[in-house]
């Protein structure tokens, strides 16, 4: 499901209001408002592939980074092909937990030379217990397509009134958007 909220601001505190009593499992973009919020969590790993992607195509001949970028490509792909083939069933996905063991195991060992990499060394690490949840829970993605599809009607009216909207505006819009 995907919930649309107003608010002035992108200040963590109203999600962690709104979220207060949840006991699901989110599913999000990498927002450090979330980390903060007392729930399981799932991180975009969609986002996470296009920022290795950006970053690859930003330094083409660091080998270390394309190194990265394939064997997180070896780790992921084979999760979507049992999600596409299976769909999100923790009896089809469990078997690739021991993949994410060993994945963390590499990453701890090395002593990266490039700061992009040892940065990305970081966000695993940071993350790890948020990038793959969905292996332990039945109907949870591992991205969040439904929320970025279902803003891209406030981009297309933004875009459409050339970014200028009042909150009457925008509220009006939200309701029209429920039904």
């Amino acid at each position: 499901d995907v919930a649309f909220v107003y608010s002035d601001t992108r200040e963590a505190s109203t999600a962690q209001e709104l979220l207060q009593k949840f006991n699901g499992v989110l599913i999000s973009d990498f927002y450090a408002g979330y980390d903060s919020i007392d729930c399981e969590q799932q991180k975009c790993l969609i986002h996470l592939i296009r920022d290795i992607n950006d970053d690859l195509s930003k330094e083409p001949f660091n080998e270390e980074m394309k190194e990265l970028a394939q064997e997180f490509a070896r780790l992921v792909r084979p999760m979507v092909e049992s999600v596409d083939r299976f769909g999100l069933k923790v009896r089809h996905l469990r078997k690739h937990k021991s993949s994410v063991d060993r994945f963390y195991g590499r990453l701890t060992k090395p002593h990266y030379q490039s700061e992009i990499v040892a940065g990305y060394r970081k966000r695993f690490e940071k993350n790890k217990d948020k990038l793959f949840t969905f292996l332990d829970h039945d109907g949870v993605p591992w991205n969040n397509n439904n929320a970025e599809h279902a803003i891209k009607a406030f981009a297309r009216l933004r875009n459409n009134i050339g970014g200028k909207s009042t909150v009457k505006g925008i509220r009006d819009y939200l309701v029209l958007l429920s039904i």
